[in-house]
């Protein structure tokens, strides 16, 4: 029998795009629950709360309130691992990826931040039509909604540009990446004019490598690096589907020694932009 706050509980809305700690924290709770010896029916009795609530949390379908969290505490043993586990719950952030999300909340908080791009203008350097043509080309294709969370997640992350001025922003690009006329000529030169606006602070740097450049340090693919507050280095690399947090040091250092050639051999910062300011004349 659930009390009239538990009516309401049982009618949460389910979470949009459930994230990493709530799937977790389920997954534990679901443990618990097993190890003691409960089915699904008889803990939900037991926290008040009905089966289909607990299989949604279990499952990280749902953000639980602090009354189910302190239940479940008290029928499993008041370890405190639940309202500990608890403190740290973060809803889905939409429009990213799940793979993804870690390596969006580091970007926030980094001192520094490093990216090589070969495929296509890296998410932090997107302008609106650029994401909105990029997205659009999605296979399978997006739904309106969900393709709107995608362009707006994007543009949010570029604040951090703008935000962090002290923040050292450093971009590699590919120039074949700025050939390439997604979206149409248009959507391109204003592509462009959104690079070179971007770039522009101090804080900012973009080189651009040539697409007859004889030597090239990252031919393994994209990759991204930053470090930590307090002084850590790590290393992101994505690819269909899927993405790769990188915190082994040894393989950070080779990244970064790949990167650090890279930056000798591309253009230097005002010739890249020289080469953008031609490549836009030409559209």
């Amino acid at each position: 029998m659930t009390d009239s706050n538990d009516v309401t509980a049982c009618d949460w809305e389910r979470e949009p795009d459930p994230s990493d700690s709530l799937r977790t924290f389920g997954a534990v709770v679901q443990a618990l629950r097993e190890h003691a010896g409960f089915s699904r029916a008889e803990f939900a009795a037991l926290v008040r709360f009905s089966k289909h609530t607990v299989e949604s949390v279990e499952l990280g379908r749902r953000m639980p309130d602090e009354s189910f969290v302190e239940r479940a505490e008290e029928v499993l043993g008041n370890t405190g691992a639940l309202r500990k586990a608890a403190r740290f719950l973060t809803r889905g952030e939409a429009g990213l990826a799940a793979w993804f999300r870690r390596w969006a909340r580091l970007e926030k908080v980094a001192v520094s931040l490093c990216t090589y791009e070969c495929r296509l203008v890296p998410g932090l350097l997107q302008s609106e039509g650029y994401a909105r043509a990029l997205f659009e080309n999605r296979i399978p294709l997006l739904a309106d909604e969900q393709l709107e969370a995608q362009v707006a997640a994007r543009l949010e992350r570029q604040k951090m540009l703008r935000d962090r001025p002290t923040v050292p922003f450093n971009f590699i690009v590919e120039e074949s990446v700025f050939r390439r006329r997604l979206g149409g000529a248009e959507v391109l030169r204003g592509q462009i004019d959104h690079v070179l606006d971007y770039t522009a602070p101090r804080n900012v740097t973009l080189q651009v490598v040539r697409a007859d450049a004889e030597f090239h340090a990252c031919m393994d693919g994209p990759v991204r690096l930053l470090e930590t507050p307090e002084g850590r280095r790590l290393a992101y690399s994505e690819g269909q589907e899927n993405g790769r947090l990188i915190a082994d040091p040894k393989e950070v250092s080779f990244l970064h020694q790949r990167y650090d050639t890279l930056r000798s051999q591309a253009l230097n910062p005002k010739d890249s932009r020289g080469l953008l300011e031609r490549l836009r004349g030409e559209l």
